[in-house]
């Protein structure tokens, strides 16, 4: 029977025209994909000719698969749009800018793992393959334009984040994380496949697009059912509130690299479905979804800051922190325009580096102590400068200090929601920023403010530093470059805007979007 099917198989591709095998397999539009799989697949080799050869040999091939998919997309940027899986990915500027936000987030989140699996014990192969795995994920859900494909992803993004978070096999937290994130992650998936099977019933078709003009034309109480299914489903991926419960646990539990990768690249992967989903899929339903997502934004800006205040873990406080910054990314979802998407893009490259520079400190700190409590960082400046420069410096940026790249990223968002009338949610977002900037400025007055005498017994022990010897270059080189251009990347901020606008201005579904939005409101 399996002969059968081959034979089969390679009777149809010897059959098929050029033409067709060129839409089926078009490798110009998922070769950085390609290059990720194949740095997977080389990971995976080198991983079974054992640990020593893994931990040699696993490194550089992460690193070289994650600069060619980087060199790769710079390569689609601006050029024509080229799709592939017979139209269920498509490459537009969309798809590379989020793309390449989830290889780089992967990157940096690989130069600050290396020295914390070896310190945990836990094999670095296996470890680096899974992360791969949820890259190759995340990329492909930022291209998706069909429901199947979309399903496909988010499943590969999902089941691998959920080997991430339990991959402490010895640590119960980590155990405990990973059950909660599959219990709630399982669900999720299924109220997204009732919305998808609701669409598809509609619609006769998976397509993105196609169902989007089959609502557009003939719009259906259903489909409101879908809507909220798909609605429920992308507000977990982006830890929105009310489907954040799984987040500060599972932030708490994971290994922290892991929290850093969920932070950035799964959220960054989930905006983009967002856009996908609801910008192409439900136009005939903008007001409702945006009323929803308004909701959601002000629960998510007002929740994740104000509870924040309370938390004594430095990963559970970057948790509720990474609900709160959702929260601000949302603003540029509901506003629908062009500065507004753009806007978001902006906001996701500066809150890459922010917060995987807090997170490499993080790292750094918790490898020399073994804690990540905030009451242990008192008295820091004293022992590591390097440590407190860093983490102060990035927190400032979340909190939106000018002249942080995270000052310049707010302003942006609250420009576009005011610009929009949407002047609820940039009430809102000032405010709860001002709530952010207590908690973030608490840290830092903890370790720079106390008195030698008040500093924690954890500092007190904290050995002597002679960075110059000390074995750790990868993580150093994240924390300095993400430290640098978060300091740096507001003032010279230019570039990133422009890019931010060429990647609306080159993204056909946006455009679409926000000429159907010009028109409504030249209605009203």
């Amino acid at each position: 029977m399996p002969e059968t099917g081959v034979f089969l198989f390679s009777t149809m591709v010897t059959a098929a025209p050029p033409e067709l095998l060129n839409l089926a397999l078009n490798a110009g539009a998922i070769a950085p994909e390609g290059a990720v799989l194949l740095a997977l697949l080389g990971t995976l080799i080198v991983d079974l000719a054992g640990e020593k050869a893994a931990a040699k040999w696993a490194p550089p091939i992460c690193y070289l698969g994650l600069i060619a998919s980087l060199v790769l997309l710079a390569l689609q940027w601006n050029g024509p749009l080229e799709d592939a899986f017979l139209g269920a990915f498509l490459a537009d500027n969309l798809a590379i800018a989020f793309r390449a936000v989830v290889a780089l987030s992967t990157l940096i989140s690989l130069l600050i793992s290396w020295r914390y699996a070896e310190e945990s014990g836990s094999p670095v192969g296996e470890y680096a393959a899974i992360l791969l795995a949820a890259t190759l994920g995340a990329m492909l859900l930022c291209g998706s334009t069909d429901l199947v494909s979309v399903f496909v992803s988010l499943e590969t993004l999902s089941v691998a984040s959920y080997l991430l978070a339990g991959y402490l096999k010895t640590d119960a937290r980590s155990s405990e994380a990973a059950l909660k994130y599959l219990l709630v992650g399982s669900a999720a998936a299924a109220v997204f496949l009732y919305g998808a099977s609701l669409l598809y019933g509609i619609s006769g078709t998976t397509n993105l697009q196609s169902i989007g003009l089959a609502l557009a034309t003939t719009p259906t109480p259903l489909a409101a059912v879908g809507l909220v299914f798909i609605l429920a489903t992308v507000a977990f991926k982006i830890a929105a509130v009310p489907f954040h419960q799984w987040t500060p646990d599972v932030y708490e539990g994971s290994p922290t690299p892991v929290v850093a990768f969920l932070s950035v690249g799964s959220k960054a992967a989930g905006f983009a479905l967002a856009l996908r989903l609801l910008v192409g899929c439900f136009s005939a339903f903008d007001s409702q979804w945006k009323l929803l997502f308004t909701v959601l934004a002000v629960l998510s800006m007002t929740l994740g800051n104000v509870v924040a205040l309370a938390q004594t873990s430095m990963k559970r406080m970057l948790a509720y922190s990474s609900i709160g910054q959702a929260g601000f990314v949302m603003i540029g979802l509901v506003c629908g325009t062009e500065d507004g998407f753009a806007s978001m893009v902006l906001y996701m490259v500066a809150y890459l580096f922010m917060n995987l520079g807090a997170f490499a400190c993080i790292i750094l700190f918790s490898i020399r102590t073994g804690s990540d409590r905030i009451s242990d960082f008192a008295g820091l400046y004293q022992k590591d400068p390097l440590i407190t420069l860093g983490l102060s410096l990035c927190l400032l940026s979340l909190g939106g200090i000018p002249p942080m790249i995270g000052f310049f990223g707010k302003i942006y968002l609250f420009f576009a929601g005011w610009a929009d009338h949407q002047y609820l949610l940039v009430i809102v977002g000032l405010v709860t920023s001002v709530i952010s900037i207590y908690y973030y400025i608490s840290v830092i007055k903890m370790m720079v403010v106390k008195e030698p005498q008040e500093a924690s017994d954890v500092v007190k022990k904290y050995p002597s530093i002679q960075w110059q010897k000390l074995g750790m270059p990868p993580l150093r080189v994240a924390l300095i470059t993400c430290v640098i251009v978060t300091a740096v990347g507001g003032i010279l901020s230019n570039p990133l805007f422009q890019w931010a606008n060429n990647t609306v201005s080159g993204t056909p579904l946006l455009q679409e979007a926000i000429s159907l939005s010009t028109q409504v409101k030249e209605i009203v």
